[in-house]
């Protein structure tokens, strides 16, 4: 998207984001949950929170559909849309990571180059992307929100699996088949991640 501002300048401020982590006494990170519609994404992102939040860890959900109930009510589903979407959230995201939270973000994010625009916003071990994977079948029988027989009546146009694309991610850093795995299992795969990694204790 064209940048319409111009004279602008990043201001930076005196408490840093090792000092914010220091006080938190963790690190921070986005934790990408990518996926269809219907795969468990917000599901796992919320479930994976309440387990970080009862080990004192500072986190937030940035749900797909939450957000754009206000900060991206004006966009809509589109290519050129989802990719505005994306850079959106991206860029929320990175003021998270700066504050010291664990963001976890809960979105389709159907293209592979705009996941990788958000990535490249962030400090190299800054961004976990969690491809959540379940068959397109699996999700239209769970089909929660009632989506996938509106889409495939022609009621949804651009619909992600059925009239619209989802690229795969190449090198997720954690894949869950939640068609698979139950939610329990699927968080402890993430959490254990995490660990490994030395993100949390």
């Amino acid at each position: 998207m064209e940048k319409k501002s111009s004279n602008i300048m990043w201001h930076n401020t005196t408490v840093s984001k090792e000092d914010r982590r220091e006080l938190n006494k963790h690190s921070s990170c986005v934790v990408w949950f990518t996926g269809l519609s219907g795969a468990g994404k917000s599901t796992l992102a919320t479930e994976v929170e309440k387990r970080l939040h009862q080990q004192s860890i500072r986190t937030y959900v940035l749900d797909g559909d939450n957000i754009r109930h206000g900060l991206n009510n004006n966009l809509g589903f589109s290519p050129e849309d989802r990719k505005e979407n994306i850079r959106r959230i991206g860029e929320v995201a990175k003021l998270f990571v700066d504050a010291g939270i664990f963001v976890m973000t809960a979105f389709i994010s159907p293209y592979r180059k705009d996941r990788l625009t958000v990535r490249s916003l962030l400090e190299t071990d800054e961004f976990i992307e969690v491809y959540v994977k379940c068959s397109l079948d699996e999700c239209e029988k769970r089909d929660p929100k009632g989506l996938y027989s509106k889409a495939r009546a022609g009621q949804i146009p651009e619909f992600t699996g059925i009239s619209a694309p989802y690229e795969e991610p190449l090198q997720a850093e954690i894949t869950i088949e939640t068609d698979k795995h139950t939610l329990d299992e699927s968080a402890d795969i993430i959490i254990d991640y995490l660990k490994q990694n030395k993100y949390i204790n």
